[in-house]
């Protein structure tokens, strides 16, 4: 997959976005308004350039970020372009991370998902949410499953799951177990349903999702927090 080209017609969708109503309420995101969305992307971005860049994770302040719309948006324009170009370094390249491998490849991916999640976030903010590629939401499962849900576990904030359940993309093809053991339960859907489930902006109990088997017991699997 082309991250760094998928990253870029991300980062310049949720650009377009801060034309919009900066102090539209950001549903899933607490009490942020649309300009505090902004200010999350463009420091994230300028602390992803740092990491590539001269290797520490240190230097995240969402404080810079300009408060005029004008201001505003050319700063995040500005961060997305530095990204897209310390990322477009060999993919091998050491870079410091939060988790392996510590690599400007980790970056291309995590960086991917996090402005898919928040474009869509914004768009719905604004209330126009865009369909998610099928293959691109189903990379975003996988990245739930071998990344972000292991780390949660290895911080102290969610526990280790006791069971597994079986996770199918009904678009794509794809699937994914999580916990141990056999399936105590299957739940089956588009894949960017199931993104959004993942990431909590759908509830688990949605009818977009299909559930077999124990449907407390794969609920609960998947209560996690399985993201930050």
């Amino acid at each position: 997959m082309d991250y760094v080209t998928e990253l870029r017609h991300e980062l310049t969708l949720f650009g377009a976005l801060l034309d919009g109503d900066l102090s539209a309420p950001v549903e899933h995101c607490g009490d942020w308004r649309l300009a505090d969305l902004a200010a999350h992307m463009g420091a994230g971005n300028l602390w992803v350039v740092t990491a590539v860049k001269e290797g520490h994770g240190d230097d995240y302040d969402e404080t810079a970020a300009p408060r005029d719309q004008a201001g505003l948006r050319a700063w995040y324009a500005d961060s997305a372009d530095r990204l897209v170009e310390a990322l477009s370094a060999d993919p091998a390249t050491p870079a410091w991370t939060f988790a392996p491998p510590h690599t400007v490849g980790f970056w291309r991916r995590r960086r991917y998902h996090e402005t898919l999640i928040h474009r869509w976030d914004a768009e719905r903010a604004l209330g126009a949410p865009t369909p998610v590629n099928p293959e691109l939401a189903a990379d975003g499962v996988a990245e739930v499953f071998d990344t972000m849900a292991p780390i949660m576990v290895a911080r102290g904030a969610a526990a280790a799951p006791a069971q597994s359940v079986r996770i199918t993309a009904t678009d794509s093809g794809h699937s994914w177990t999580y916990g141990p053991g056999d399936p105590v339960a299957e739940v089956s859907g588009t894949a960017e349903d199931l993104l959004l489930v993942l990431w909590g902006r759908k509830p688990r109990d949605t009818d977009a999702l299909t559930w077999t088997g124990d449907l407390q017991a794969g609920r609960d699997v998947l209560a996690g927090p399985l993201v930050p």
